[in-house]
């Protein structure tokens, strides 16, 4: 039997578990209490039948046994992370444990005052989020090397998709194009992170990639074109340091940075050639796919 194990059952692993879970013979996984695990384990996730638990549920150490990819979407604490703080011994006990996916971020790279960084750019994280995943990355990375476990460090920029995106934003009313000069961002739409997570399962790849889009832009940018699509009345421009102010520690973290990200290792390594280029492609074809319809 050839599984697959979510420390997480995230957004980003149910798109990979409807792409992708065809290809194995169980799926399992963690949510963060037990009506979460009660309601997947009952209805599963695509059409697809999954094996859900709360994280400090037993049975989920006992569901790790025929884990051939194991994706890690939970995020760490100030310790690292708690999968391999809970799980590491049950980890190695796994022999069929062929792959590993860490899905972390690009905040570990900091602020780069809008210029390009690769995997090759030395980590420094600013905000103590981006600090305890690039320590979650270490930890992960030891772990294959000790254990000869390929281990996949995925680092993620702004993730959007079906139900989680600009069009809704605007649909809803709740978008806002907040401007700060110079501020360039990059994006991946959900499903091009699933197809990298299933080349780098094949080819068992084992290291850093940015998992990004070929166009980081301005914040503002999504936004106005997918008042477009929509025939919205475009949201008024609103500066950063006017509303500054109301913005919370999360989202005053995201504009403290600015970088533009490469993805030429996940191109040439993975072999993975973008479904969605740019947010323009994501965001039209989400809006040809009737995603913001109900809303409009």
């Amino acid at each position: 039997m050839s599984g697959l194990f979510c420390f997480g059952l995230s957004y980003t692993a149910a798109a990979y578990i409807e792409r992708h879970g065809a290809q194995f013979s169980r799926i399992a996984g963690t949510v963060r209490n037990a009506d979460k695990a009660e309601q997947i384990a009952k209805n599963g996730i695509a059409g697809r039948a999954v094996d859900a638990f709360a994280f400090d549920d037993m049975r989920a150490a006992k569901s790790l046994s025929d884990a051939a990819l194991l994706i890690v979407s939970i995020p760490p604490d100030a310790h690292g992370d708690i999968a391999l703080r809970d799980y590491s011994d049950r980890l190695r006990q796994t022999s069929a444990l062929r792959s590993i996916i860490y899905l972390s971020t690009i905040g570990v790279y900091g602020d780069h005052a809008g210029a390009w960084v690769d995997e090759t750019t030395m980590p420094n994280p600013k905000s103590a989020r981006s600090r305890e995943r690039l320590k979650a990355e270490l930890q992960w990375q030891d772990f294959g090397r000790a254990t000869g476990i390929p281990v996949a460090i995925f680092r993620l920029p702004g993730i959007y998709g079906p139900g989680r995106n600009a069009l809704i934003n605007v649909a809803r009313g709740e978008a806002r194009r907040i401007v700060k000069p110079g501020q360039v961002f990059n994006r991946i739409h959900v499903h091009d992170i699933a197809q990298a997570i299933k080349a780098a399962y094949i080819r068992r790849a084992n290291g850093i990639f940015n998992i990004c889009d070929d166009e980081p832009a301005p914040a503002q940018d999504p936004i106005a074109y997918a008042a477009d699509l929509l025939g919205a009345v475009l949201p008024a421009e609103v500066a950063f340091d006017d509303i500054k102010p109301t913005l919370s520690p999360m989202a005053l973290s995201f504009y403290a940075e600015s970088k533009r990200v490469r993805n030429t290792r996940m191109k040439d390594e993975l072999g993975v050639s973008l479904l969605y280029p740019s947010y323009r492609e994501g965001l039209r074809a989400l809006f040809e796919q009737g995603d913001a319809a109900n809303l409009r």
